[in-house]
């Protein structure tokens, strides 16, 4: 997919770039270095936000893992800074649609990250594999992030 995204500031251009390819292609070793150390990420399947870059990179590779035939469709910019990602995947039987809302540092890096996600069997199913694959390493990462 092409972005088309010049109303961002440059470094988060660059970022946004390589969050396309890292994410559709699944490469969870380029994430690291797009994400600031004290990130936060608001997760449609818990209550709390997940703060630090070990948690979020935990949630949001596995997230990866489980969606199947994820793609970004429409790049929607807030301002310089601020970008809305309109996605679909599926998740066993479920098709989905969804919503990255990400807000950039000014060194171009995640540094606030939202995931809005319909219907809510869809999401329900997302959470109930997270749970499996990864609940109690983040709720592990939840309890000793410095960050917070």
């Amino acid at each position: 997919m092409t972005i088309e995204a010049s109303g961002i500031a440059p470094a988060a251009q660059r970022t946004l770039a390589l969050w396309h390819d890292m994410f559709v292609s699944r490469d969870c070793d380029r994430m690291r270095p797009l994400l600031a150390d004290a990130v936060v990420l608001h997760s449609p399947v818990v209550r709390s936000p997940i703060a630090g870059r070990p948690a979020c990179l935990l949630v949001l590779c596995t997230v990866s893992s489980i969606f199947q035939g994820f793609r970004y469709h429409r790049t929607y910019i807030g301002d310089s800074q601020q970008v809305a990602l309109e996605f679909s995947a599926a998740i066993e039987t479920w098709d989905l649609k969804g919503m990255d809302l990400m807000r950039f540092n000014d060194d171009g890096q995640i540094a606030e990250f939202e995931v809005l996600i319909r219907p809510l069997r869809a999401l329900s199913a997302l959470g109930e594999e997270i749970g499996r694959r990864i609940g109690p390493q983040l709720m592990q990462l939840k309890r000793t992030d410095p960050v917070r």
